[in-house]
């Protein structure tokens, strides 16, 4: 059995994600400065991983597979810190593979792709427009030219909108948390006409687990549901689910012209991965 390395492994995601694969059947070791939610199944280290130690492989347990999430700001889009740490995740990543680790998953993100109208498919031109999804845009890309000239399995996670353990996020369903538990009866939002693709963090967990599970289906992977939904439908939906006591106000707040009336993921390699696995 591999053995599978997760970095930011107690991040919003990171334990979700953790818990899934150890659920699978993996051999997990999961690397992140604060190991105290992670599931105690795993084999939790606290390790810098940009050190430049030259023992790190081994101070890492010498997987065979990198799940790479650490990232930090990553609810804070224009960060400095995402461009000034570019190239420490470029690094690190070229290091596990000359070091020995054979199949490297890196977790991506919609905005890598910018203003977009329709679906997004892996050929869908990308033009972000924050700090976190340039970054985000020039890791894939540097990665994908570093694997054209190594042999290694990459893959790339790209999520969407992801909703659930929404205290620890940063997402209009954390404010709408809080909103409710502060007591409000009123929750202010734009027009909510515009559409997305929504996903749960532990179906998404489910995804990226069973992804890198598997070496057959690699490059870019949308990890998403594939269905455009309003943001008014689905506020609507948790709101009720939730049994909060909130009047939603449309049209408070402009709807911003950067963001794209309707955008969602094409689904066709997770629905691939995910029917093998059954």
């Amino acid at each position: 059995m591999s053995k599978i390395l997760v970095t930011g492994a107690g991040g919003y995601m990171g334990r979700h994600i953790v818990t899934s694969l150890l659920d699978k059947g993996a051999d997990i070791i999961a690397v992140d400065f604060n190991i105290d939610l992670i599931d105690e199944r795993a084999d939790r280290r606290v390790v810098d991983i940009f050190s430049g130690d030259g023992n790190l492989y081994e101070k890492l347990g010498k997987p065979d597979v990198c799940l790479h999430l650490a990232w930090k700001d990553g609810f804070v889009h224009n960060s400095d810190a995402h461009m000034e740490m570019l190239s420490s995740h470029y690094k690190f990543v070229k290091y596990m593979v000359e070091s020995g680790c054979n199949q490297i998953a890196v977790m991506g993100t919609m905005h890598e792709v910018g203003y977009h109208e329709g679906e997004i498919n892996e050929d869908t031109p990308c033009n972000p427009i924050s700090l976190y999804g340039i970054a985000k845009d020039a890791l894939r890309k540097s990665l994908i030219a570093y694997s054209q000239k190594n042999e290694f399995t990459l893959q790339w996670l790209r999520a969407y909108y992801i909703y659930g353990d929404d205290k620890r996020s940063n997402s209009i369903f954390a404010k709408i948390v809080a909103a409710a538990e502060e007591g409000k009866k009123t929750f202010p939002l734009n027009s909510g006409k515009n559409k997305y693709d929504f996903i749960t963090v532990d179906e998404l967990a489910d995804q990226i687990s069973s992804c890198v599970m598997q070496k057959e289906v690699t490059g870019i992977i949308n990890c998403c549901s594939g269905k455009p939904v309003s943001l008014g439908e689905m506020v609507e939906s948790f709101v009720k689910n939730h049994g909060y006591d909130l009047e939603l106000q449309y049209g408070v707040f402009p709807d911003r012209p950067y963001d794209s009336p309707a955008i969602w993921g094409n689904s066709e390699k997770i629905e691939k991965i995910m029917n093998n696995r059954k």
